[in-house]
C-alpha cells in the first residue's frame, strides 16, 4: 500500500501531474486496483463510481495535455459521504431507501469541488441520517477497521467508510460532515487526519441535515499538510476570503492549552499515555504549555447526552421531508429520534439558547492560547459483536463523542492527526482545537505539530493487508 500513488502528499500529486509525472488515469487505475483488493473486506463505500470514474480521469488528461488547469484538486481521487448530494449519484444518507432526486442535485461545495475535475471514486458509508459516532448501520453494515483484521471493529462514525477510503488506497481525500464529532472520530479510529470546520463557514445546503445547528462539512486526508491544502483549494470559493493557510509557525511560538480533566476521563488503555507522550515532545521542542479547562464543559456534555438539538432537528426534517423514511429507521436512530417526541418548544428553544451561550464563553476562554490539545477519542474502536445490546451500544456511542463533541456544543473548529497506537494496537489521535473562523491558523498549527511528531504513516505503519 506504501507504493500506492493515491497515498503520496497532495502537493507532489498536484506538481506530479503537471510534469507528467503521474496522469489521472493511472490514479484512478490504482484507486480501481486497491477497491478490486480490499474492497469487499473494507466495506468502505455505499456507492462505488469507479469505470465512470476512471473515464472522467482520461478526459481530464486530455484537458492537463491542453495546459488547462481547472484547480488544484483536478485528477485527485476523492470520496465523498453518502449525504452530499453528488450528480449521477444516488443518494441514501445512510437510509434504506434512495433520498428524492433534490438530493442528486449538487449544492455550493460539491460545486466548487466538482468544478477542479477531482476524480469521484464513490460515496461512502454513513451512519443513517449521521446520527451516530461509531459508524454502524442496521441497513447495510459497517465498513471495517482496517487495522483489525481478526475482528470486525468499527471505524467511527458517523462518517463510516470516510478513513476506511483513504487507509484502504481508493482516495487521496475524502470528504464528511462533522455535528459531533463525525469526521474527526472516524479519521482517529482509522489512523488519518481530519479536519472540523465552524458550522456556518461551509454552506450545507444538499447536504443531508442531521442538526442544522451543529453539523459542519469537513475533511479526512492522510495527513494535516494534506488537509491543509485541500482547504486553500476550496475556502475561498465558498467564502469569498482571503483566507489562506499561513507559514507554519515555530512551535517555540506557540502556547498550547492542555485541559486537567474531562477529557482525559475512562481512556482505553494506552490512549492517554500516548497523547501524553506526544504533548510532551511538543513541549520539549519548546511549545509553551498551560492548563485550560474551558468553562461549563460538563454542562455541555449533560445537554449532549439530554440529546441536545440534533434530536429535535433530525425529527423536524425527516417528519417534514422525508415521513416515509421514519417507520424503517436503524433502531439506534429511531430511539433517539422518537425519544423528542414529546419535547415541548420551550425545551428546544432552552437549549438552542444554551448552545450560543457555550459558544461565547468558549471563545473568550481559547482565545488566550493558540490552540487546544486533547485525546481525540477516550476508548479503543469496539468490536461490532461487542456492540449487540442497545445498552453497550449507547454506552460507546457516548464514550466515542464525549471529547469532540465540545468543539460542535462550544462553536470551535477542531482537527485531529494520528499521534500513535493504543495497548490494542488501534489508532490515537491528538485532536486541537482552536477559535470559531480559525481554520487557517489551526492547519498551520497542525503542520508544525505534525513537522514535529511525524505523519501518521511513518508512526503507524501499515495497516495489515486483507
Amino acid at each position: 500500500m506504501t507504493d500506492s500513488p493515491l497515498r503520496l502528499p497532495l502537493r507532489e500529486i498536484h506538481t506530479a501531474l503537471r510534469s507528467n509525472k503521474l496522469t489521472a488515469t493511472s490514479l484512478a487505475e490504482a484507486s480501481l486496483e486497491a477497491h478490486r483488493s480490499r474492497g469487499q473486506h473494507d466495506h468502505a463505500y455505499m456507492t462505488w463510481n469507479g469505470e465512470a470514474a476512471l473515464a472522467h480521469a482520461r478526459a481530464t488528461d486530455q484537458v492537463i495535455r491542453q495546459g488547462g488547469d481547472t484547480g488544484a484538486l483536478m485528477g485527485i481521487p476523492v470520496s465523498l459521504k453518502d449525504l452530499f448530494a453528488v450528480p449521477g449519484l444516488p443518494t441514501y444518507a445512510g437510509s434504506s431507501q434512495r433520498l428524492p432526486p433534490r438530493w442528486e442535485q449538487a449544492g455550493p461545495l460539491v460545486r466548487a469541488l466538482l468544478a477542479q475535475l477531482p476524480s469521484v471514486m464513490g460515496k461512502t458509508h454513513t451512519v443513517e441520517f449521521a446520527f451516530g459516532g461509531l459508524g454502524t448501520n442496521a441497513h447495510w453494515g459497517a465498513p471495517r477497521n482496517p487495522w483489525d483484521l481478526e475482528n470486525h471493529r468499527i471505524p467511527g462514525g458517523s462518517s463510516s467508510g470516510a478513513g476506511v477510503s483513504l487507509v484502504g488506497g481508493t482516495a487521496s481525500l475524502a470528504f464528511g460532515t462533522d455535528t459531533a464529532g463525525s469526521v474527526r472520530i472516524p479519521a482517529s479510529m482509522t489512523g488519518v487526519a481530519g479536519l472540523k470546520t465552524t458550522a456556518g463557514r461551509w454552506p450545507g445546503k444538499r447536504i443531508v441535515p442531521l442538526s442544522p445547528t451543529l453539523d459542519t462539512p469537513g475533511l479526512l486526508a492522510h495527513r494535516v499538510d494534506d488537509l491543509a491544502f485541500a482547504f486553500d483549494a476550496l475556502d475561498g470559493a465558498l467564502t469569498g476570503r482571503d483566507d489562506r493557510v499561513p507559514a507554519t509557525p515555530a512551535l517555540a511560538e506557540l502556547t498550547l492549552g492542555v485541559p486537567s480533566a474531562f477529557f482525559w476521563d475512562d481512556c482505553s488503555p494506552g490512549i492517554a499515555e500516548c497523547v501524553e507522550q506526544a504533548i510532551r515532545q511538543l513541549e520539549a521542542a519548546g511549545a509553551r504549555l498551560v492548563t485550560l479547562d474551558l468553562p461549563n464543559t460538563d454542562e455541555a456534555y449533560r445537554l449532549f447526552m439530554e440529546g441536545g438539538v440534533a434530536a429535535a432537528e433530525l425529527s423536524a426534517f425527516l417528519k417534514t421531508e422525508l415521513p416515509d423514511a421514519i417507520a424503517a429507521l436503524d433502531p439506534n436512530v429511531a430511539a433517539r429520534v422518537e425519544a423528542v417526541d414529546d419535547m415541548p418548544a420551550w425545551e428546544y428553544v432552552r437549549r438552542r439558547a444554551l448552545v450560543d451561550k457555550l459558544y461565547g464563553m468558549a471563545e473568550r476562554e481559547i482565545a488566550g492560547v493558540d490552540a487546544m490539545l486533547t485525546p481525540t477519542v477516550a476508548i479503543t474502536p469496539p468490536t461490532l459483536e461487542s456492540l449487540l445490546s442497545v445498552e453497550a451500544y449507547a454506552r460507546a456511542n457516548m464514550q466515542a463523542l464525549r471529547n469532540t463533541m465540545i468543539a460542535n456544543f462550544m462553536g470551535l473548529c477542531g482537527l485531529t492527526l494520528p499521534v500513535g497506537n493504543d495497548t490494542a494496537g488501534m489508532p490515537v489521535g491528538l485532536q486541537v482545537m482552536a477559535g470559531p473562523h480559525q481554520e487557517a491558523r489551526l492547519l498551520a498549527i497542525g503542520q508544525s505539530i505534525e513537522q514535529r511528531l511525524g505523519t501518521g504513516i511513518s508512526i503507524l505503519g501499515e495497516p495489515p493487508t486483507p
